[in-house]
């Protein structure tokens, strides 16, 4: 009998229960006792949803990331976080966003690093290591999820199944913030982890779920090594261990994992079905295989048919040992379909989100383990629904397809390099050293979100809508002007999210009412689903852009999402290549900016903040990826006049080792996020001569800190260092979108007057700023 399990389920909730009580718990209007049992309910309600299933997981439960939660656990905080009053709740969320509830939170410190979980748009919070790196167990948290698993009515003796981080991939996900070897700590971390199995196999856990997807990345023989003293270690232990991987190949760490001292081996099967057949014959005779068959990172359905063709051989040999589940955890997918009564119905029955994915796990079991006769009726619906998606005509559109066929390498390069851009763009913006901006939006208060949704729902008129949009836009433009900033942006009010607000415009896309996925704490996305063929019937944002810019005389930024985020942040069609999606979104972008520059937009930033999340896990793969990703953001960028500055930005990643393929992009600005790593991003500008101007975030907008202008001087210094100060704007590290007005005020205030001091400086080099 094939087993069926899960290895994670999303955490929000349907309704996004989980963000709304975490920023009821900020604002200080509920305890951290009603936050608790909203936790538990939502806990409970994913239980009850997966009790059906062999093993059902438990601790994928966070309430804010699983990575805190796994140092947390280890009793591993930076320095600057322990020793602070409070409860262990007020720990973490200073941790997480650098202070726990508004106002009540007098001990406020610099929230950890925060960057992207693999080639996901989900953040994790980075554990630091240093010389000092001391654990100290902590399973409280694991151990009360477990009970709680075990007292549910519907789960039977054996049937929770714990889910924690491996030591490896701990390590690995680490950043080191003094030189420390990571892996010197590993002889430390293990006792640890052992006495953590021990504890949840007294406790009735029989399997442990232990994710280590470094393993399908390209490892030094070093951490290698680590693999085989990590689990030669903890093979003494009890329970049974399901060693995790998922997210891609396993390639040439394939034959380290099949001889791991484990119970049990899963992988990702929708990425790496080439290498079932070898892990099938490699994988010794008393381990279990756990095979990844179902889409964890995309909603379309599962082709059950299909995948039983390539199942059910592996079944026969198998036996027993075939456990059956989604590639990865369901954190990555929205929740549940059956609330989607708007969506097309056309499109609908092609698509499956967490709950349906489950249902069809089930179904592949009974197959699998009754024969197809036991599900034929379930089988004939979903394979009439394949055949609907991939015969729509609503889906493949030929005029796009040509458009892209006649797509020329004089489409991606400007007239001028940037050298003599520069000095043309210099001499038409006229603007001072230290130039401010702002990434793009600003706050979205509550009434803005009201009179979205009062259009959207058809209880307001285009007019009264448009009128309220025009007085946030006015707001937003009048405030910045107080503020002294140099380049101004309208503030985004109509905009719900900057990938759903294009791809509501665009042909070839539509939109789930409660398709809510995850990025990080409380902060939730919709992504948009791309099903077919792109193209642009309407000006998308002209002329919002141009009423701002009617309403002053400093320059107004127009503000575009890049084909490649806009790609990386939809969940994408899986029947052609990804690139010639994202040409097609090219074409259809480029549109709008050549618009922009004639309605007479002289600064036009196109964001590409999930550029390098697109990598693939593997280097060796990055090239192929880069070179039409870049060449996707130049066919967008490069139409317009060397007067027309363009700009992107980045945020929260690492991008040292692709700077490369960045100065490529060739925009005359880039901003991108520095603060948090306290410009530490900036030291690959002491090998690579970066030839553009950069932006380097000096304001943290994922935390309610407001920074200081000393602060923010001392890293633009920072930044100065590496960068000519000619070429240096200031900037925050993202999109306001996400804060309250009372504290975006202060923090660009800040920002001015260390602009200012910057440049008082530079007048007279032998002084120091000026600190306002």
């Amino acid at each position: 009998m094939a087993l069926i399990h899960n290895l994670g389920f999303p955490r929000i909730g349907a309704q996004r229960e989980l963000k709304f009580a975490l920023e009821s718990f900020w604002a200080g209007r509920t305890t951290d006792t009603d936050l608790e049992a909203t936790a538990l309910t939502l806990r409970q309600q994913h239980w009850l949803t997966q009790h059906t299933l062999d093993l059902v997981p438990v601790g994928d439960f966070s309430l804010y990331d699983q990575v805190l939660d796994m140092s947390i656990t280890l009793g591993h905080l930076p320095k600057r976080a322990q020793g602070l009053p409070g409860s262990e709740l007020d720990q973490y969320f200073r941790v997480a966003r650098g202070r726990s509830v508004q106002g009540q939170d007098q001990h406020s410190i610099q929230a950890g690093e925060m960057t992207k979980w693999f080639d996901t748009n989900y953040h994790y919070i980075v554990p630091e290591m240093t010389a000092d790196t001391r654990f100290t167990l902590n399973p409280t948290r694991l151990l009360n999820q477990l009970s709680e698993a075990q007292a549910h009515a519907d789960l039977q003796p054996g049937q929770a199944k714990p889910v924690i981080i491996g030591p490896v991939t701990y390590l690995w996900l680490s950043k080191s913030k003094d030189g420390t070897d990571r892996l010197a700590l590993l002889d430390q971390l293990l006792p640890l982890y052992s006495a953590l199995l021990e504890q949840l196999a007294e406790a009735g856990a029989q399997w442990v779920q232990i994710d280590e997807p470094i393993l399908t990345t390209e490892l030094s023989a070093e951490w290698k090594q680590a693999f085989e003293t990590a689990y030669h270690t903890l093979k003494a232990n009890r329970p049974q261990l399901l060693l995790a991987t998922y997210f891609g190949t396993l390639q040439d760490n394939l034959q380290l994992v099949c001889n791991l001292p484990v119970a049990g081996l899963h992988v990702d099967a929708v990425r790496g079905r080439d290498e079932i057949t070898r892990i099938v014959d490699w994988l010794p005779s008393h381990k279990i295989l756990s095979v990844g068959a179902i889409d964890g990172r995309n909603i379309w359905k599962t082709d059950l048919n299909a995948t039983l063709d390539w199942l059910e051989p592996i079944a026969a040999k198998l036996g027993e040992r075939l456990w059956v589940a989604p590639s990865c955890s369901l954190l990555h997918v929205p929740v549940d379909l059956t609330s989607e009564t708007a969506l097309d119905q056309d499109i609908r029955q092609w698509l499956a989100f967490a709950c349906q994915k489950l249902e069809e796990l089930q179904l592949l079991g009974q197959a699998l383990n009754q024969g197809r006769d036991a599900i034929a009726e379930a089988l004939a619906e979903n394979q009439a629904a394949i055949d609907s998606r991939r015969q729509s005509p609503r889906v493949h559109n030929p005029a796009v397809k040509q458009a892209v066929a006649e797509i020329t390498p004089a489409l991606g390069a400007r007239q001028q390099a940037y050298p003599e851009r520069a000095a043309q763009q210099g001499e038409h913006l006229k603007l001072p050293l230290y130039p401010t901006t702002t990434i793009g939006s600003f706050p979205q208060t509550a009434d803005i979100r009201q009179a979205r949704r009062d259009y959207k729902q058809g209880t307001l008129s285009k007019a009264d809508y448009t009128s309220l949009m025009q007085a946030a836009i006015e707001h937003a433009v009048r405030e910045q002007e107080a503020l002294g900033l140099d380049v101004l942006v309208h503030g985004e009010a109509e905009r719900n999210d900057m990938v759903e607000y294009f791809g509501e415009q665009l042909e070839g896309y539509t939109f789930s009412q409660f398709g809510w996925v995850q990025s990080y704490g409380s902060r939730c996305v919709k992504p948009p689903i791309l099903f077919g063929d792109i193209s642009r019937p309407n000006a998308m944002t002209v002329d919002w852009i141009t009423y701002a810019q009617s309403l002053t005389d400093k320059p107004m930024k127009g503000m575009l999402t890049g084909p490649v985020t806009i790609l990386n942040w939809s969940f994408v069609r899986d029947d052609q290549p990804r690139s010639e999606s994202c040409r097609q979104l090219a074409l259809a972008i480029r549109q709008e900016v050549l618009d922009l520059e004639a309605a007479g937009v002289n600064i036009i930033q196109i964001d590409e903040a999930a550029l390098r999340e697109g990598l693939p896990l593997r280097q060796s793969e990055w090239q192929q990826y880069l070179d039409w990703a870049v060449d996707a953001f130049r066919i967008t960028a490069n139409g317009v006049r060397d007067t027309t500055q363009i700009h992107t930005h980045m945020c929260y990643s690492e991008f040292n080792d692709i700077i490369e393929s960045i100065a490529q992009m060739d925009a005359d600005v880039i901003t991108i996020e520095t603060s948090r790593s306290d410009m530490e991003l900036l030291d690959v500008f002491k090998d690579f001569a970066y030839p553009n101007e950069i932006g380097p975030g000096v304001y943290d907008i994922h935390t309610p800190n407001i920074p200081s202008v000393e602060q923010m001087v001392q890293l633009m210094q920072k930044a100065a260092e590496r960068i000519p100060a000619e070429r240096l704007w200031v900037n925050p590290d993202c999109g306001l979108k996400t804060r309250q007005w009372a504290e975006v005020t202060p923090a660009l205030t800040h920002m001015v007057q260390a602009a200012s001091a910057l440049r008082a400086a530079a007048q007279t080099p032998a002084a120091e700023p000026a600190l306002a």
